[in-house]
C-alpha cells in the first residue's frame, strides 16, 4: 500500500460527516508532500485485515470497534492507535471530562483557573429535591450528562429558576452560568501543539436581564436573542458571527500551553480541544466548561500544517522506538507519543 516515497501509513477510520470536514484534499496533499499517506479504513472489512497501517486515526465507538481495534493491535504490537478508546470514553461524561481539571495545578502564575459550580441530576426524583441544587445560583446552563457528539448531546438550555427545572429530562448536568463577556477561547490540542482561538459566546446576562425573561427556560438560540443582534434569529447565525475584533484580550499563551499539557497527561489523550471563560468578576479567572475529543480541526486556521507536523513527528518517535525496540504505547498519551518539556505542570 505504501510507495517509495512513503515515511508512514496512516489509516483513517472517521463517521462520514467526520471525514468530509476533516479529510481535505488540501491536507491529503500536504501530508502526502511529506510522505504521510492517509488511506481510509474500509468499514466493511476486518480492521486486522488490512493494512499495513503505521497508525490508526479514529473516531469511532462501539463494543465491535473496541474489538477490532484490539485485534490490531494484537496483529500489529508496533502501530499506533489515536487515541485509545478507554481514555477516549472519559470524555463522554460531562461530569468525568471535567474531574481531571481539578487534578492538574499549575504553579508561579498570575492566572488561576478551574470549572464551574455543577452538579448532576440523575432522575425526576431529585429535581425535587431542593438540596440537590441549593447550591447553586441561578442562571444555569443545563447540558445532557452524555456528550457522545450527537445532536440530542448539543441540546442546551439556561435555566432562570427552580420551577424550570421539572421541564428538564434527565439525566443532565446543571453549570451554574458565569458572565463572561461573550467570548469563549477554544483551545486546540494536537500532541505537543496548542492553538488557541476566540470565539463569540451567550452574552452576558444581567439581573435585570433575568427579571425581565417572559420564559424560565431558554434555548440557546433563544438566549442568543439577549444580545439585541436583531439580524440572529437561530443557532447557526449566532455562532456563524465567529470573528472578534482585537480589543478582547486572550489568554497568557504559557497558561494556556500549562493547563493543555496537564490535560494531555491526565487524559492520556493526544487530540482535544477544550473550551475556557473569563470569569468577568475575576480578571484572571479562568474556567473550563468542556472538554471535546477530536474536535473540528478545520475550523482552526492551518490545521493541515498542524496535523502533518504532528504525523510526522509521530512517525519520528516510532522509529525510535523501534530501533531502541520499544514497542509504542497504544495509551496515545503524552508519554507515548510526546516528550514533557514543561515540568512546570504538576498532575
Amino acid at each position: 500500500m505504501a510507495d517509495n516515497n512513503s515515511f508512514g501509513v496512516i489509516g483513517y477510520a472517521l463517521a462520514p460527516k467526520k471525514q468530509n470536514s476533516f479529510i481535505r484534499d488540501s491536507l491529503l496533499t500536504l501530508a502526502k508532500s511529506r510522505g504521510i499517506q492517509l488511506v481510509r479504513v474500509d468499514s466493511n472489512r476486518s480492521l486486522a485485515d488490512q493494512g499495513p497501517f503505521d497508525c490508526i486515526l479514529h473516531k469511532l465507538y462501539g463494543d465491535d470497534w473496541k474489538r477490532q481495534l484490539q485485534e490490531f493491535q494484537t496483529k500489529n504490537p508496533n502501530a499506533v492507535i489515536l487515541d485509545a478508546p478507554e481514555a477516549i470514553e472519559r470524555l463522554h461524561n460531562r461530569i468525568s471530562m471535567l474531574q481531571v481539571v481539578s487534578e492538574l495545578r499549575v504553579d508561579d502564575r498570575t492566572e488561576t483557573f478551574g470549572i464551574p459550580k455543577q452538579i448532576v441530576i440523575y432522575d425526576k426524583e431529585t429535581l425535587s429535591d431542593g438540596q440537590a441544587w441549593e447550591s447553586l445560583k441561578f442562571p444555569v446552563i443545563a447540558k445532557p450528562l452524555v456528550a457522545d457528539g450527537s445532536a440530542k448531546s448539543h441540546k442546551m438550555a439556561l435555566v432562570f429558576s427552580h420551577n424550570a427545572l421539572n421541564k428538564l429530562k434527565p439525566p443532565i448536568v446543571l453549570q451554574e452560568f458565569v458572565n463572561h463577556g461573550g467570548v469563549i477561547f477554544k483551545v486546540y490540542v494536537v500532541g505537543e501543539h496548542v492553538r488557541c482561538v476566540k470565539r463569540k459566546s451567550l452574552p452576558d446576562v444581567s439581573e435585570e436581564k433575568v427579571l425581565g425573561v417572559s420564559e424560565d427556560l431558554l434555548s440557546f438560540s433563544q438566549v442568543s436573542n439577549l444580545a439585541n443582534r436583531d439580524s440572529v434569529d437561530d443557532d447557526e447565525k449566532f455562532y456563524q458571527m465567529m470573528n472578534l475584533d482585537d480589543t478582547t484580550e486572550m489568554p497568557p499563551q504559557a497558561f494556556i500551553v500549562d493547563i493543555a499539557s496537564g490535560l494531555r497527561r491526565a487524559m492520556k489523550l493526544n487530540l482535544f480541544n477544550f473550551d475556557v471563560i473569563r470569569d468577568s468578576r475575576y480578571g484572571n479567572r479562568y474556567l473550563i466548561i468542556d472538554i471535546n475529543y477530536f474536535p473540528g480541526y478545520a475550523k482552526m486556521p492551518g490545521y493541515e500544517s498542524v496535523l502533518t507536523d504532528f504525523f510526522v513527528d509521530l512517525m519520528h518517535k516510532k522509529e525510535i522506538e523501534a530501533e531502541e525496540g520499544n514497542v509504542a504505547n497504544i495509551d496515545g498519551g503524552e508519554e507515548a507519543l510526546t516528550e514533557e518539556k514543561d515540568e512546570s505542570v504538576k498532575v
